[in-house]
């Protein structure tokens, strides 16, 4: 990171735009190519609109959009304007979104065509129309009135109020400041060493912080071409893009690993007698994932050095064959409330199961570690801590003690080294009948290697524990070439098989786990799992009774 002070996400942002001034930054896949000095002209065209329209420091702009090089652009003109930004997920409802917009009181609001049918058509709000390409003013908007003087921004002003995408339910409005986000952006340069020859493939939604911070603020500072697709990043559109994009870095959550790992590379392995012989062996199996990473780097585009994987636990099985694959992966740890990253390490330095070391300037803790596994709730302090949860200071009392330490409410243990195992939720743990602590996401990890689990979700339930899965049905037909017969034919055969399956799942699991933690019911859940932007499981709509 550049040693040069500065006192705000504007200066950072201008300060790269004339250092990098015709170096490519932002693109996407309709052709669009926007240089940084480009970037800093139209951010600064569109905050003066703003500015004509009275928008000034304190005041909330909202971002409906999804991502593409004018997401950006908008950002920067209400930095630029000395406003704060509301970044708001496509993914949010109209009724959500509606709510959101009130409470984070917005008096203006950049939003993309696909998302202006979300917005009250009776508001009154200024609007601005994010196209395929560039930003337009839409409606509700003035002359120049009650226009604003620059003030000045400090770190410790508010940059973006985020609001949780929520596995419980309840989007809170995270405050974070200038200085939370330039902090975090310098502990990410110890897991690593970005810089201008660096091109990063972006997939994840920009208007979470995981993205935001890592995916577009890091290379930004440090002169990076960014790139967006505008389609979803399904497979089938993620694979010519790698191709042509070849990006050196690229930030994914677990489950477009898992799939491309369970769907394609491990039946690949294992499609016939000989080949699943070899794979049954610890040497054998070692070289065939080191043969299918050469192929996976290839299928990146041939140049991946760094291969970033967050927002859930990813699966033990899938992880391993990354680590034996030399694939440059590493997994990182974060949240919100913390802007985000808490931990991680360099692909070179990247632990099986471990999620790293602490990053720079931030402390971790356990708090009330369990005297046999160490597991306790992970704590954390630093400058990258937000400053609160907008208009909820009970909530924010609740989560930062007086002394500033966050409470994560994950929980973890460290090695003597200092790395990090994430361990689960500790609003999730369920307390067995022996008194026991019963994790539940350790037994969903074990369903979900099983090649016929798509994903699971363990709960208890009346003093039993049980286990919702959803079914792999592709790997099932594959298995049981009658089973799509049976499905078209009578129902209560196709019930039958499907039952035999649940039951050779809880016997697959119970054999693994102890007493404490065997389940009492495995059952299908038919349609995939609700989830967040990040894809975790929505678990509230599932658990609670």
């Amino acid at each position: 990171m550049s040693k040069i002070t500065l006192n705000n996400l504007a200066e950072a942002f201008c300060h790269s735009s004339r250092t990098y001034s015709n170096k490519s930054f932002l693109n996407n896949d309709l052709g669009i190519t926007i240089t940084y000095s480009e970037a800093e002209e139209r951010s600064l065209a569109i905050s003066e609109q703003l500015r004509n329209i009275g928008i000034g420091k304190n005041d909330k702009v909202a971002i409906i959009a999804e991502n593409s090089p004018f997401w950006p652009i908008a950002y920067f003109a209400i930095m630029l304007s000395d406003a704060t930004a509301v970044p708001i997920l496509p993914e949010f409802s109209a009724s959500d979104i509606a709510a959101l917009l009130q409470h984070s009181e917005a008096k203006a609001i950049f939003v993309s065509n696909k998302q202006l049918l979300k917005l009250d058509t009776a508001s009154t709000l200024p609007i601005f129309e994010i196209s395929d390409n560039g930003i337009i003013p839409l409606k509700n908007q003035q002359k120049s009135v009650n226009r604003r003087h620059s003030e000045n921004v400090t770190l410790s002003d508010i940059a973006s109020i985020i609001y949780t995408s929520g596995t419980t339910g309840t989007p809170k409005g995270v405050m974070l400041t200038h200085d939370n986000f330039l902090q975090n952006v310098e502990g990410c340069y110890a897991v690593q060493d970005v810089n201008s020859t660096d091109v990063f493939l972006s997939i994840l939604p920009l208007a979470h912080a995981y993205e935001f911070t890592i995916g577009f603020l890091l290379p930004m500072i440090s002169g990076s071409t960014i790139h967006y697709l505008s389609k979803p990043p399904a497979v089938t559109n993620l694979l010519p893009a790698l191709i042509s994009i070849r990006p050196t870095t690229m930030l994914t959550v677990p489950l477009i690993m898992e799939k491309i790992f369970k769907n394609s590379i491990k039946p690949k392995l294992t499609s016939n007698k000989v080949s699943s012989a070899i794979y049954g062996t610890a040497i054998g199996r070692k070289l065939l994932h080191y043969l299918a990473g050469i192929e996976l780097k290839k299928k990146f585009g041939g140049r991946i050095r760094f291969f970033g994987i967050g927002g859930a636990k990813l699966d033990l099985e899938t992880e391993r064959f990354l680590n034996e694959a030399k694939f440059p992966y590493s997994i990182g740890y974060g949240m919100t409330e913390a802007s985000p990253l808490l931990a991680g390490s360099p692909p070179r330095e990247t632990k099986l199961y471990s999620t790293g070391l602490p990053v720079k300037n931030l402390e971790l803790q356990i708090i009330n570690p369990d005297p046999k596994t160490g597991i306790g709730e992970i704590w954390a302090r630093g400058r990258s801590v937000m400053a609160g949860y907008f208009k909820q200071p009970e909530l924010t009392d609740n989560i930062i003690t007086k002394d500033g330490w966050l409470k994560t409410g994950d929980l973890g243990k460290q090695n003597k080294k200092g790395y990090l195992y994430i361990c689960g939720r500790l609003r999730n743990i369920i307390l067995g009948a022996n008194g026991e602590n019963i994790y539940p996401e350790d037994i969903e990890a074990l369903l979900n290697r099983h090649t016929l689990v798509e994903e699971s979700l363990v709960y208890e339930f009346k003093g039993k524990l049980i286990a919702s899965v959803h079914l792999n049905y592709e790997q099932i037909e594959k298995q049981y070439n009658e089973f799509k017969q049976v499905a078209q034919n009578l129902q209560r055969e196709y019930e039958d098989k499907k039952n035999e399956i649940l039951k050779e799942l809880q016997i697959y699991v119970n054999s693994r786990v102890n007493r404490s933690s065997q389940l009492t019911v495995v059952m299908d859940n038919g349609n995939p799992f609700e989830k967040t932007p990040t894809l975790k499981i929505k678990r509230y709509l599932y658990t609670t009774v």
